[in-house]
């Protein structure tokens, strides 16, 4: 892996189905904000969709910490900032954080753990030697 880490920005608008009755975004739409913005991160590491589906070798969240600080509302810009933070033989973590666009606050944190994964059988694989040197 080069000396450069690896980081990834996305934006996101809230919308209607990200939010409940009272328009403030409910937990699970950060998380699929947060995928996507994971899977932009490992296109990155040389892991796109294309390759994913060739090679048969996912990553896959074995573990998510998340902090809620301030809630995101309707209609609200977020901007979503992931990087690697640590890498294993096995498992790597990625680390990320949601900011409102307008005022730059920090609303989410998030921490997850990775392990990259043969399919179909399900077994784990060991992260290729150029992520980890």
């Amino acid at each position: 892996m080069s000396e450069m880490p690896i980081e990834c920005t996305t934006r996101e608008e809230v919308m209607f189905f990200d939010t409940d009755c009272g328009q403030v975004v409910h937990n699970i739409a950060y998380l699929r904000m947060i995928e996507t913005c994971r899977t932009r991160l490992a296109a990155k590491m040389g892991m796109d969709l294309v390759e994913m589906t060739t090679s048969r070798r996912f990553p896959v969240v074995t573990r998510t910490e998340i902090d809620y600080r301030r809630p995101a509302k309707l209609g609200d810009w977020l901007v979503l900032k992931g990087r690697v933070t640590e890498m294993g033989a096995a498992r790597f973590w990625c680390d990320f954080e949601v900011h409102r666009e307008s005022d730059q606050e920090l609303l989410i944190t998030c921490r997850q753990c990775l392990a990259l994964v043969q399919m179909p059988e399900g077994r784990p694989v060991r992260l290729p030697k150029e992520w980890t040197h």
